[in-house]
């Protein structure tokens, strides 16, 4: 039996997913996706889970695209890609409702990038290493580099990153909000665990019910949104009334 290509595990109602093919430094192919859909699919279903944690298997985070399989039809293990599969996996991602954090070390170039971006959150170690290397390839996103980068850093270093394929090191990263923190590689465990932690702590309700707010803000005018947040267009959190009963006690 092959070994799993997106590894799952659970702790104190987190769950992390780990990408597993780290003598290819995590690059992806359609196989990746099939296996992080499917995991995706399961938490975004799950009441035990508050929070998931994006992460690499080994030296490095996802170093792209595994370019072996850009050209061919058929993975290597006789998986066939479809068109939207692969950028729909990342919408996916991105609308998870419940937080969602990437975890990067070492590598994080191209579609590794992409898949932080439809992260909420990102955090780096001193290792991390990130870029967009499209252009060095003669390629073109297609997973929503051109639309999460900017929407992380602005246009005009998103263009400068795109242009260059310029590889930036994690406190350049952190100087221009590529990333939310970065820490000492030795650190970074404890510091995604804690803030792991801050959320789940959290109502999941309300974490769940931001984000739509959040994403569904962004395709309307300000005016209309709110107006709107004020209708309370996805409910209101369960938990509230014990909360705030808990708080006056």
């Amino acid at each position: 039996m092959s070994e799993a290509l997106v590894v799952r595990a659970d702790s104190d109602h987190v769950a992390t997913l780990t990408i597993n093919r780290p003598d290819k430094l995590n690059a992806l192919n359609h196989a990746v996706f099939v296996e992080l859909r499917a995991h995706l699919e399961a938490i975004a279903g799950d009441d035990g889970v508050g929070c998931v944690v994006l992460t690499g298997a080994g030296r490095s985070f996802c170093a792209g695209h595994d370019l072996s399989s850009i050209d061919s039809s058929v993975d290597a293990d006789g998986s066939t890609p479809t068109e939207d599969f692969e950028p729909a996996t990342l919408d996916l991602l991105e609308s998870l409702p419940k937080p969602t954090i990437a975890r990067i070390t070492g590598h994080c170039y191209t579609g590794g990038l992409e898949l932080a971006l439809a992260c909420d959150l990102l955090v780096a170690g001193a290792s991390a290493r990130m870029g967009d290397t499209h252009g060095q390839w003669g390629l073109v996103p297609a997973w929503g580099m051109s639309v999460r980068l900017p929407e992380r850093v602005g246009y005009s270093t998103a263009k400068k990153l795109m242009f260059t394929s310029r590889r930036i090191t994690s406190d350049v990263a952190l100087s221009i909000g590529l990333v939310d923190e970065m820490v000492a590689d030795e650190d970074l465990d404890a510091t995604v665990a804690a803030l792991a932690a801050e959320i789940v702590a959290n109502s999941w309700g309300t974490n769940r019910i931001d984000k739509y707010l959040l994403a569904s803000a962004r395709t309307m005018p300000r005016d209309a949104a709110l107006l709107r947040e004020r209708t309370f267009p996805f409910g209101i959190p369960t938990d509230m009334a014990e909360r705030m009963a808990r708080s006056s006690s």
